[in-house]
């Protein structure tokens, strides 16, 4: 059964399992997942799942709902996807782990903290650099020689040699350390060389599904996945 854990400043404060077919996410206790919170419209989104898959969909709501940092109005999630609804998080899982003015809105009020502008702003970066580019993109954030990379092909390849696609620094790296591969269900990390030198936010990895705004390392490179979603 898919499952919702909702936290608050990475605290955990419910985890929230479900076989309805629409799940309400909102400030009233009417909802099934209630966000005490007034930057949380009354009715703010609802999640409904299919047989294969679950879509949030933002109900208008006035300070909108972020998947993995990018404002959606519809968008089917995928595992682990981070929601951001206020200044809350859920964190979705295909299946649960047994281990206007700002009164307009049913007295929502307007979030003016440093953590939605920084949202925001992210956003609509991101949504210029895909739009211009027509495509995903990987941002240089550290040691990189470029400040954006296109992902405009099928299989990238990352490393020191002198035919990777893209160069990584790095003691005892592999000369393709790492490759991305664009599959169904989206842009794959893999790590194809030595162990313990490929990382998703400081996370080593084998393979990895990438969301929007990973921050991915390859031995001392560090980049920025952005994900093309027009």
């Amino acid at each position: 059964m898919p499952e919702l854990i909702v936290k608050f400043e990475d605290k955990i404060i419910e985890k929230f399992i479900t076989e309805k077919k629409r799940v309400t996410i909102g400030r009233t206790p009417d909802n099934d997942i209630v966000l005490d919170n007034r930057g949380v419209s009354r009715r703010h989104a609802q999640i409904e799942f299919g047989e294969n898959q679950a879509v949030i969909i933002d109900n208008e709501s006035l300070n909108g709902t972020f998947v993995n940092s990018r404002r959606v109005s519809e968008e089917v999630l995928k595992d682990n996807d981070v929601i951001t609804i206020g200044k809350f998080t859920l964190h979705f899982h295909q299946a649960s782990e047994r281990t206007s003015a700002p009164f307009d809105m049913n007295g929502t009020m307007v979030l003016h903290t440093k953590k939605q502008r920084e949202l925001v702003a992210k956003d609509q970066r991101s949504r210029q650099l895909t739009s211009r580019t027509g495509s995903s993109l990987l941002l240089g954030e550290a040691g990189a020689d470029f400040e954006q990379f296109p992902i405009d092909r099928n299989v990238i390849t990352i490393g020191k040699s002198s035919l990777a696609n893209v160069k990584a620094k790095g003691f005892m790296l592999s000369g393709i350390q790492a490759k991305i591969v664009n599959e169904p269900e989206g842009f794959w990390l893999v790590n194809l060389g030595r162990k313990g030198k490929t990382k998703i936010n400081g996370e080593y990895v084998e393979r990895h599904l990438l969301r929007n705004d990973d921050i991915i390392q390859i031995g001392k490179t560090v980049y920025r996945f952005i994900e093309n979603r027009s």
